[in-house]
């Protein structure tokens, strides 16, 4: 990889530390002298890596209260996205789940899209957050959303080469986008993560994440209300007071915890829950890294990250009897420590930057090809995903 490259990272935005601002994190360290371009900014919330980089904002960050309210500002992120000024770079990396991929690359410059997954309130699961969302809301969805899949799928065609989180986004990208694309699995800290002796595990099962719908964690309270059995939550979101509300006697709702508590909490723990369905899933990862089983619903990037008898075991039903039925069959004996948080080692930052190396070496050589095969032409060709299949 030319280190002289001039390289724009377009991430859709970075108003917390989750799964894509890991993401924006090791590319970060791929390419140190990289600049940022994203829709809204909240320096204090990111981390040091990230806020060390130069961070250029389209402008939607200047609206009112953007930085609580930037879901709102969705339907005017195709235009701002388009306003940003990318001449002058060498390559294009754009980190999507919310608008990013849809920035308008120089002619010479190659656009790699790490796809999260296409934008999920407009595509998987629209019906899903219409159905949770305000009455004004959605009664504007059904146009909004018109409009947006128009322009996300015309804007996909300003991508050189997709890499996806995981197998399941993949066939999404060729669902809604008609591409190809490639599977390198996002970056999980686990050298973060560390077991503890059987003796110091706890009582509980843990469930661990935002507490937003699509994840499911009134599934897990209800299922552990009715079993009478502990399980410790530990995240924030638009749910968290719902949860609380809903939680019986042996169910502890934390809400948000730092780190070093987290870590606790996933070392000691009898298994995690996971009953979302997740584009990949970091949570479950860093479970397993703590030498922890994982009880998870069967679909999504969950079937790429736990191996039944090996890390944890599935459930093949969004219910509270499918889930019920998995946690009294479970027990969390028959897993080794050692080789669940061996398996976790699959999915560590170091294999993200290698195959993240080799997936922009590929396009950009390509590139190069091409370019030295035009030579001083007007013409002006783009790699295509056919150019660099692996």
């Amino acid at each position: 990889m030319n280190p002289r490259l001039k390289v724009a990272i377009v991430h859709y935005w970075l108003v917390g530390m989750r799964g894509g601002e890991k993401v924006v994190e090791a590319l970060c360290d791929m390419f140190p002298q990289a600049d940022i371009f994203t829709h809204v900014y909240v320096p204090g919330a990111v981390s040091e890596k990230i806020r060390s980089h130069r961070v250029v904002t389209s402008f939607i960050n200047s609206l009112p209260r953007a930085a609580r309210l930037y879901k709102r500002y969705v339907p005017l992120m195709p235009m701002a996205l388009e306003q940003l000024d990318l001449r002058g770079y060498d390559l294009v990396i754009s980190s999507e789940s919310g608008p990013a991929k849809g920035v308008v690359p120089p002619p010479s410059a190659p656009h790699l899209c790490y796809c999260h997954s296409p934008m999920r309130y407009v595509w998987n699961m629209y019906h899903d957050y219409r159905e949770n969302a305000g009455f004004l809301t959605r009664l504007a969805m059904p146009y909004l959303a018109h409009r947006l899949r128009l322009w996300d799928t015309v804007s996909a065609s300003r991508v050189d080469h997709y890499v996806a989180n995981s197998s399941s986004v993949k066939m999404r990208i060729r669902r809604y986008y008609g591409r190809d694309a490639e599977v390198v699995w996002p970056p999980v800290d686990v050298d973060s993560f560390a077991s503890v002796h059987a003796a110091e595990l706890g009582d509980y099962m843990l469930m661990v994440g935002e507490l937003v719908p699509y994840k499911r964690p009134d599934l897990a309270v209800a299922a552990f209300n009715r079993m009478r059995a502990k399980l410790v939550v530990i995240g924030g979101g638009e749910m968290l007071d719902h949860i609380r509300r809903l939680a019986g006697p042996t169910v502890t709702v934390l809400g948000p915890r730092p780190f070093g508590e987290l870590r606790h909490y996933y070392a000691r723990c009898r298994a995690l829950i996971f009953p979302g369905e997740e584009d990949f899933g970091m949570v479950p990862v860093e479970a397993m890294a703590s030498g922890r089983p994982v009880i998870a619903y069967g679909r999504g990037g969950a079937t790429e990250t736990v191996v039944p008898g090996l890390s944890g075991a599935l459930f093949g039903e969004q219910s509270v009897d499918a889930l019920i039925a998995v946690v009294q069959e479970f027990r969390c004996s028959d897993f080794d420590p050692a080789r669940i948080a061996a398996h976790a080692r699959t999915f560590s930052r170091e294999r993200f930057i290698t195959k993240m190396t080799a997936q922009v070496d590929r396009l950009v050589g390509t590139q190069t090809e091409i370019s030295q095969t035009v030579g001083n032409s007007p013409v002006l060709y783009r790699a295509r995903p056919a150019d660099v299949a692996a």
